[in-house]
């Protein structure tokens, strides 16, 4: 049996616990026997992290359900498999569960033809759909759910006391997941998600990429107005809600404008 070293009490993570980068972030978050897991990663991450869950001693019975924060490949492809081997269930919102219930490979980015990338994306049933404010038992603890949409419109984090498994919200440089229009992304929900998280209580942020960090209202704030600048940017297509270049070009077009020394301004 291996000694467990949780980042938190009732937390453990299970690429810290093996020194080495196996998975996506995957939080092993227990009560005694009873424990669930926060996203499992690719389907090829899965032994290894069966086995690691094993020789923890966690009892494969105990497992509550197993948790998606949101419907990517690289956090959910291994569910199916997973759940197999567990025998356990499956928890998401709503949104989410129509993704993996149906395999849907473009929304979940496990087909971009464009990058020749064409992985399998097994379909799973989700026995239990979750909406924010409900609380997912383990043990005696209560994991409250935040629909934090923005990267996905499903997309889901879970606060436990002080700490907010946030998956994709926020990562330890200021980045967010992707912003795709093809992926179901929001920017002005991605703005209120964070704007949540920089009001609230929580201390620590365990994301689903990379190290936990603690919140910082600046650090989030930073992020906020780099969003807010995407707004109005060519650069997110359909994401942006303006492009102000476009307002300024129609008026240069009724005033008949000619090209100056400013105009790449």
């Amino acid at each position: 049996m291996l000694p467990r070293t949780p980042l938190f009490p009732h937390v453990i993570e299970l690429n810290h616990q093996a020194r080495r980068r196996i998975t996506c972030s995957a939080y092993l978050i227990y009560d005694e026997d009873a424990w669930t897991l926060f996203d499992i990663g690719y389907e090829d991450a899965v032994d290894d992290c069966i086995d690691l869950i094993r020789e923890l001693d966690f009892p494969f019975s105990k497992c509550q359900t197993l948790i998606a924060s949101h419907a990517d490949v690289d956090h959910i492809q291994g569910l199916a498999k997973a759940k197999q081997i567990l025998k356990t269930t499956v928890t998401s919102h709503p949104l989410t569960a129509q993704h993996l219930e149906s395999g849907d490979k473009l929304s979940t980015f496990a087909e971009i033809p464009a990058q020749d990338i064409h992985l399998p994306m097994p379909s799973v049933t989700v026995e239990t759909k979750v909406h924010d404010g409900d609380i997912i038992q383990v043990g005696n603890l209560e994991l409250e759910v935040w629909h934090t949409p923005g990267h996905t419109d499903g997309h889901i984090a879970l606060r436990m006391g002080q700490l907010l498994f946030s998956g994709d919200n926020l990562f330890r440089d200021g980045c967010v997941g992707v912003i795709d229009a093809h992926h179901g992304s929001s920017i002005p929900d991605f703005i209120k998600s964070l704007k949540r998280i920089q009001t609230s209580d929580v201390a620590w942020l365990l994301p689903s990429h990379g190290p936990v960090f603690r919140k910082d209202k600046a650090h989030i704030q930073r992020t906020i107005d780099r969003l807010e600048g995407y707004l109005h940017m060519a650069d997110f297509g359909t994401c942006a809600i303006d492009w102000p270049l476009m307002d300024q070009w129609e008026q240069e077009l009724v005033s008949g404008k000619m090209p100056t020394e400013d105009s790449i301004l």
